[in-house]
C-alpha cells in the first residue's frame, strides 16, 4: 500500500486549511460505522475513530476560510439546499484500497446532485480553488501513513472476511456541513463552520 497522506501533501500540504463540504455521521450513525474494524489498523495504517468519520462532497483544494465570504457562501448554499429531499445512505463492508480502507456507500445519485449543489455554489463566489469532487459516497475508516509500503492488503482482506456477519450501516443525509479541514501527515483534522439543513428538516 501506499502512503495516502504523502499522495495527499503534494497538492494539500501538512497544516494548510482547506475548506470542505461534507456529509457527516451522528455519533451514534459513526460508531455503528466504524465498531466491526477498529482492530483492522496495523503499523502503517492510521484508525480514523469514530469522531474522525466523514464522507466528503467537495474538497475546495487551496480555498481557505478566510479567502471567501463564508456568510455569503453558506447563504447560497442554504437556499439551494433547501430544494433538496433528505436521503439515506446504506454503507457495507469496505474494500482495502491503495491508500486507505474504505466504505462505499450508495444510491450515488442524490448524493452526486449534492456534490453538484455545493460546487457550483463555492464557484459561484469567485475565489480561485481547485474543485476536488467525490464522484461516489464513501468514508475510509482507516488511512495508509508512514510505513504504509510494509502492510499486507491480503491479510487485511482477510481479516475483513473473517467477521462472518452481515454488516450495514445506515447515514441519514439530512444536512451538510462546511468545514475547514487540515491534516499533519497523519491525521485529519477540521474545525466547523457551518450546518445547513435539506428540504424539511427543523420545519
Amino acid at each position: 500500500m501506499e502512503d495516502f497522506f504523502a499522495k495527499v501533501g503534494r497538492f494539500w500540504p501538512a497544516g494548510r486549511r482547506d475548506l470542505h463540504w461534507h456529509i457527516l455521521p451522528t455519533p451514534a450513525e459513526a460508531d455503528s460505522l466504524i465498531a466491526p474494524y477498529q482492530h483492522l489498523v496495523p503499523p502503517g495504517l492510521q484508525n480514523v475513530g469514530a469522531a474522525g468519520m466523514h464522507c466528503t462532497l467537495l474538497h475546495a483544494i487551496g480555498l481557505g476560510r478566510g479567502d471567501v465570504d463564508i456568510d455569503a457562501l453558506v447563504k447560497d448554499v442554504a437556499s439551494r439546499a433547501s430544494t433538496v429531499q433528505p436521503f439515506t445512505l446504506t454503507f457495507d463492508r469496505p474494500a482495502v484500497g491503495s491508500f486507505a480502507i474504505e466504505l462505499s456507500g450508495w444510491p450515488g445519485r442524490p448524493f452526486t446532485a449534492l456534490v453538484d449543489t455545493v460546487t457550483q455554489a463555492t464557484a459561484s463566489t469567485g475565489a480561485a480553488f481547485k474543485p476536488g469532487l467525490s464522484r461516489y459516497p464513501h468514508m475510509s475508516t482507516a488511512y495508509t501513513t508512514a510505513g504504509a509500503e510494509h502492510v499486507d492488503p491480503v491479510s487485511l482482506k482477510a481479516a475483513l472476511a473473517d467477521i462472518d456477519r452481515p454488516l450495514s450501516a445506515t447515514v441519514l443525509a439530512d444536512r451538510i456541513h462546511l468545514v475547514e479541514q487540515w491534516h499533519d501527515g497523519a491525521h485529519i483534522r477540521r474545525e466547523p463552520i457551518a450546518e445547513v439543513l435539506l428540504a424539511g428538516v427543523g420545519a
